[in-house]
Parts: C-alpha cells; sequence; structure tokens
C-alpha cells in the first residue's frame, strides 16, 4: 500500500469524524440529508459507456461527497463553490471543470446557487443507480485502499 502521508490521515480521520457527528446531530432533529432530495435533486443520465450525475445546491448548503473510486471528471455549470480535500481549500466559480482523483473525498459548501456534474465510466450501460454506485463509490477509506490493492 502507498504510504499515506500525515495531513492526508489527519484529513481523512476530520472527514469520518464529520461524518459520525452529522448521524448523531440528525438524530438530535438536525437535518440531514442523504442522497437524492428536494435540497440537492440529482438528475441521472445514460450514454453509452458513460453515466452523468448532475446535483444543484443552494447557496449556504454543505455536501460531504462520496469517496470515488476512480479518477473522474467533474463540470461546475452555474455557481461557486468552496471544495476541501485532502490537499486543502479550492474555490470554483462557473463555468469550469477538474479532474477529480479517485479515493478523495470533499466537502463542498456552495457559496451560490450551484449546479455541478460528475462525469463516470460506465462500461456495463448499466441504468441502474444502485448498481453503478456499489462500482463506483467506496464506502469508506478502508474499502478504497483495499479495492485499490485488489486492482494492482
Amino acid at each position: 500500500m502507498d504510504k499515506l502521508s500525515k495531513s492526508t490521515i489527519d484529513f481523512r480521520k476530520s472527514v469520518v469524524d464529520l461524518e459520525h457527528e452529522l448521524k448523531d446531530q440528525a438524530k438530535n432533529n438536525i437535518e440531514l440529508v442523504v442522497g437524492d432530495s428536494d435540497k440537492f435533486p440529482l438528475k441521472h443520465t445514460f450514454a453509452h459507456g458513460v453515466y452523468v450525475r448532475e446535483m444543484k445546491m443552494e447557496k449556504d448548503t454543505f455536501v460531504l461527497g462520496k469517496i470515488h473510486q476512480h479518477d473522474h471528471v467533474w463540470f461546475l455549470l452555474t455557481g461557486h463553490l468552496l471544495v476541501e480535500t485532502e490537499n486543502g481549500i479550492e474555490e470554483y466559480i462557473a463555468p469550469c471543470y477538474v479532474k477529480a482523483s479517485g479515493g478523495t473525498q470533499r466537502l463542498i459548501r456552495a457559496l451560490k446557487h450551484s449546479i455541478f456534474v460528475n462525469v463516470h465510466t460506465n462500461p456495463d450501460n448499466s441504468e441502474n443507480i444502485e448498481e453503478l454506485e456499489s462500482q463506483i463509490i467506496a464506502k469508506n477509506y478502508l474499502e478504497y485502499e483495499k479495492n485499490k490493492q485488489l486492482k494492482l
């Protein structure tokens, strides 16, 4: 396994701790939204070998992104985002696009109403979202690291 830097390990621990804290707060009537919802509507589009996932975010909302198994590209069509990863905080103003590395979890804050789109490979041309997510998303960093090792 590649040796992870202390800052990467610290960021990953912070994200996992935040995720647990949010789930605990949700039990205390703090709103926690998971997946497609009125607050964060998703739109799914399919083309040969490609899965496109669009999400809208209202101003001053946050999203704790999933850990993607593979590199992919995302586009910010409208809006203004702050995106924090283990490499620091980046600011994005639409229109722009970004190559995102696999194994990276993101904390995203919308500074303005924003629409962004993730583009993933879909070699089986599946239109089953649960099936696609099982191929695209790791449940946690341990699963990501294990899957990464299996692919070597």
